[in-house]
């Protein structure tokens, strides 16, 4: 039995535990309460001086000269991509649309390429990078995913939340583009409840259908993905979605109310005269040499297609080669079909892949009246390439079924009529029928369009040449006052 001295001594030891360790509690709690993100207010959010070096106050303008709208007070707004800013057209085009009605904007992202030239020249605009993450958790292992993916989440937690609550000041809104949800809901979400800013969740798709393509639909990654994406939704009080499709599928599935807002071309996106287009044909490195055989008045011109991508696994680009080989080989004995110059933008993970293989057609000789150039092209000459081809190629397939992808929106602001994907619910939101474009769901279909537009059927080409042009009216300005605009209160 202890003796009541050693009982003493014993309470004494554990007293003084409890004692320090609530001391120490207490610090730590004092540090974390001392160091969370600075909250948001309106009385701070106020105008904007901008001065020369001599410190005198100067009129801020934009890059046409116009002058700049006189700065909004409580209206700044965080635009965050877990992602490329320069390869975020839609959240590059909503930070520029935002300071374009005069309020602060912090556009946080990977800052990998080259961004679009109005973020760059805005005093109203500031990018805030993210820190890479080590090219440990880049791996594409399929075997390492689950083990790799956790670490790399944490460790994007941990860049966002420092971007977010300490290398920008504080704002009214913070616009988030989804996906990624993993971990940019949750992270921003904590965010949002420190500095009393507004969260709006901007949906391109959903995360758990693009993780499903690697890991499959059964899996229980997936199914934590999809729970994690449906709750985290609720804490947003406002949300866009890029077609009708998947703002119905919000309400019916996560019980959000969404605005639609489609996307629209920015002002780069344009048609351009015959004389603009020798000119850059004759320009570009990789249509230098064919210039003169692309050209409209040459007794045998050949055609132009293009065909963006991000070369990932939702875009099957064998099914582009395949119809490329077999329009070859129709090409050798139906003479009057014109040869064709396909260039392929992009970076991505599977770009390597596509390469190999499309040297091992071109050893093959099946591609003979067909020539394939990849190019990764500035924004401005990337427009002018729409702007210059005689057809562009989608082969987005959508993971959800109800997203629609941005190169087709950018093609037909530049006039330029489309043949894609279509075997998803969204895609007629985008394009009509024998009216600005086509839809085709295998290889053998796209490889009869191209003989039909260019060939046989070449009456064709013209009638959706004429409605992407009607299409092309249709503009990213018009479209975010009346949506985006009204949400953020700036119109």
């Amino acid at each position: 039995m202890w003796s009541e001295d050693s009982f003493t001594e014993a309470f004494n030891e554990w007293f003084a535990f409890c004692l320090w360790g609530l001391v120490a509690l207490s610090t730590l709690l004092t540090l974390v309460l001392l160091t969370l993100p600075t909250q948001y207010s309106p009385y701070t959010d106020k105008p904007l001086k901008f001065r020369d070096e001599q410190g005198s106050e100067i009129e801020v303008k934009d890059r046409d000269g116009r002058k700049k709208p006189d700065f909004k007070a409580g209206r700044s707004t965080q635009v965050v991509v877990l992602g490329d800013i320069g390869r975020s057209p839609r959240m590059q085009y909503h930070a520029i649309s935002i300071a374009k009605h005069g309020a602060k904007v912090y556009i946080t992202g990977y800052q990998e390429s080259e961004l679009h030239p109005d973020i760059v020249s805005n005093p109203l605009i500031e990018v805030i990078p993210l820190l890479p993450a080590p090219s440990l958790f880049r791996s594409s292992s399929k075997l390492l995913f689950p083990i790799l993916a956790p670490l790399k989440a944490l460790w994007q937690a941990w860049s966002l939340y420092r971007a977010l609550g300490y290398c920008s000041e504080p704002a009214r809104y913070m616009l988030v583009q989804n996906p990624p949800s993993i971990p940019t809901l949750a992270t921003a979400a904590v965010v949002c409840f420190f500095r009393n800013t507004e969260l709006v969740i901007d949906w391109h798709n959903f995360g758990y259908s693009i993780l499903a393509l690697k890991l499959g639909s059964s899996h229980p990654l997936v199914k934590i993905s999809a729970l994690y994406e449906n709750i985290f939704s609720r804490l947003a009080s406002q949300h866009f979605t890029v077609t009708e499709a998947m703002a119905r599928v919000l309400k019916k599935e996560y019980g959000v109310t969404a605005r639609t807002l489609h996307d629209r071309p920015a002002a780069i996106f344009r048609p351009i005269s015959t004389q603009e287009r020798a000119k850059f044909l004759a320009r570009l490195p990789e249509t230098a040499q064919y210039a003169q055989d692309l050209s409209h008045s040459s007794k045998t011109p050949w055609k132009l297609i293009v065909s963006p991508t991000s070369w990932t696994p939702d875009e099957d680009f064998s099914v582009l080669l395949d119809a490329l080989s077999a329009y070859s080989a129709q090409a050798t004995s139906k003479t009057y079909l014109p040869k064709i110059i396909a260039i392929i933008t992009g970076k991505g993970p599977l770009k390597e892949h596509y390469l190999s293989k499309i040297n091992a057609m071109n050893q093959e000789k099946k591609l003979l009246n067909v020539v394939i150039q990849t190019a990764w092209l500035s924004p401005e000459d990337y427009a002018s390439l729409l702007g210059a081809a005689d057809l562009g190629i989608s082969l987005h397939t959508s993971s959800s079924g109800v997203d629609l992808p941005m190169k087709v929106v950018d093609m037909f602001g530049a006039g330029l009529p489309v043949v894609g994907w279509g075997k998803f619910e969204a895609w007629p939101e985008l394009v009509k029928e024998d009216v600005n474009g086509k839809g085709f769901e295998s290889s053998e279909q796209l490889a009869q369009q191209l003989v039909d537009l260019f060939g046989s059927k070449g009456g064709l080409l013209p009638t959706l040449k004429k409605g992407a042009l009607k299409e092309s009216e249709n503009r990213w300005d018009d479209e975010w006052d009346r949506v985006g605009g009204k949400l953020f209160k700036l119109v």
